[in-house]
């Protein structure tokens, strides 16, 4: 199974350990296409056009060789969001994570889209059962 994890990368970079534990449980799965979010050296921060062009093209190819999309939506993020529109579009099964924190509140966008399965976490183990449980149905 080819898994594409989404995460916010340039919003949500601090949460990269629980993006590595995350992508460390879905590869029990299958391959993670999107494994460089588990590593800072692995992400690209260049802000040049180029970089963000190949970016770009790489992703939409993962997406489209994706079997399923985890995403991690906990930090807001425009790229994300964009992902999960085209997720949508292509007709990927999709799992999106939220671990609530004050202050950070989930995108209506993503919480009123009824195509999209929403869970809820607060510990790492629970969203590793929300994994289980949507990978078990596919």
């Amino acid at each position: 199974m080819n898994i594409y994890f989404s995460a916010s990368v340039r919003g949500g970079i601090i949460d990269i350990s629980t993006y590595a534990e995350l992508i460390e449980h879905l590869e029990r799965y299958g391959t993670v296409l999107t494994r460089h979010l588990a590593d800072h050296k692995g992400i690209s921060l260049d802000p040049s056009h180029e970089n963000s062009v190949r970016i770009y093209n790489r992703d939409l190819k993962w997406l489209e060789e994706a079997d399923v999309v985890v995403a991690e939506v906990s930090s807001p993020s425009h790229g994300q969001g964009w992902e999960l529109a085209k997720a949508q579009e292509l007709g990927k099964p999709v799992l999106c994570l939220y671990r609530p924190s004050p202050g950070r509140h989930l995108s209506a966008i993503i919480d009123g889209n009824k195509y999209l399965v929403v869970k809820k976490y607060d510990a790492i183990g629970e969203a590793e059962s929300q994994i289980d449980e949507f990978l078990r149905e596919r």
